[in-house]
């Protein structure tokens, strides 16, 4: 994977049942490498996950035909879902400020 490129492809990507059985707290990330809405958000997304260790991030390339953002219903990009033990606890579309993902980083 590149830098320019950073999300997991569709290969790489895990499936849905795969997130489901996740232990623990996760932020999937859905957005593109390319989309200037997910590359804004990038360092506020790692600023807020830098005081939030325990939280797994895992970004995921989305778009037509991407079977786990369409099981999600991602419909704009970034989109942050937050799961624990696989079961979503929040959601941030197209968040640009690193304290309102680390409110519900905390929240969940």
């Amino acid at each position: 994977m590149s830098a320019y490129h950073p999300y997991l492809s569709e290969i790489e990507a895990p499936t849905r049942a795969e997130v489901d059985a996740l232990p623990g707290l996760t932020l999937l990330e859905f957005g593109t490498g390319w989309c200037g809405h997910c590359r804004a958000a990038k360092s506020a997304v790692q600023q807020a996950l830098s005081a939030h260790a325990q939280w797994r991030h895992l970004k995921v390339e989305d778009g037509p035909g991407q079977a786990l953002g369409r099981s999600f219903r991602i419909k704009l990009w970034p989109t942050l879902v937050l799961l624990r033990q696989g079961q979503e606890v929040g959601r941030l579309v197209r968040p640009t400020q690193a304290a309102e993902i680390a409110a519900a980083l905390d929240a969940a």
